[in-house]
């Protein structure tokens, strides 16, 4: 998969949403595959299997 850029739109317990930034493309994801101290709003990086916070 190519590498990606999201956002958090929205935590609901173990689960976040998240928005592609370029095709706006929305995204349900378990927290446990998400870096930790993520929050609303929080821009991340997708790339190798792998969510890193930018």
């Amino acid at each position: 998969m190519e590498p990606k850029d999201y956002v958090v739109e929205k935590i609901a317990g173990e689960y976040a949403t998240l928005r592609d930034i370029e095709t706006n493309d929305t995204l349900f994801i378990a927290m446990a595959l998400l870096p930790a101290g993520i929050d609303i709003g929080t821009r991340l990086h997708y790339e190798m299997l792998e969510y890193t916070i930018v």
